[in-house]
């Protein structure tokens, strides 16, 4: 192997590593059987949520991912894997493809490493399937705001009987 070849290999391992220490998740998927137009279609929509997908050599992220929180991700590493990385929102990935795969009923979840901890492919299903953040706030903020609203409603209510 040339030593230019090696640097360009090592370039890569470098690349995967600074994505990974950056990243809040890592979620992985065989994304075999999907087109062209519908591999486009899915990376719009990942970019749209601020997920970074790659598709990586997995020797080269077995190197990137020795002695780092993603290294349980090793077991996982063979055959056609793709990497969806966010740095913002945690579950992003896992939701985004989850979607994506329902509506192409084409490739399966590997494994992930979502805020530190690893899940299998059934982990990944089942956070996929958690609300967003802005979904949890939108949804305890009508839980506080509908007992507020009758409680103000019955003040006024007894102010309106006793001005009559």
């Amino acid at each position: 192997m040339s030593v230019e070849h090696l640097k360009e290999k090592q370039a890569v391992i470098d690349e995967i590593k600074e994505k990974l220490e950056r990243a809040q998740s890592a979620v992985v998927i065989d994304y075999l059987g999907i087109t062209v137009a519908q591999a486009d279609a899915m990376r719009k929509k990942l970019r749209d949520a601020n997920v970074d997908y790659t598709v990586y050599k997995n020797k080269l992220v077995n190197r990137a991912i020795e002695g780092t929180k993603y290294e349980s991700l090793k077991d996982v590493l063979s055959g056609p894997s793709a990497f969806a990385i966010s740095y913002d929102d945690a579950i992003a990935p896992a939701r985004v493809i989850s979607g994506i795969m329902k509506e192409y009923k084409k490739m399966d979840f590997k494994a992930g490493v979502i805020e530190g901890t690893f899940y299998d492919a059934d982990g990944v299903k089942t956070i996929a399937s958690l609300p967003s953040r802005e979904e949890l706030i939108a949804k305890f903020m009508g839980s506080i705001q509908s007992p507020i609203s009758k409680f103000a409603r019955t003040l006024q209510a007894i102010a309106d009987a006793k001005a009559e």
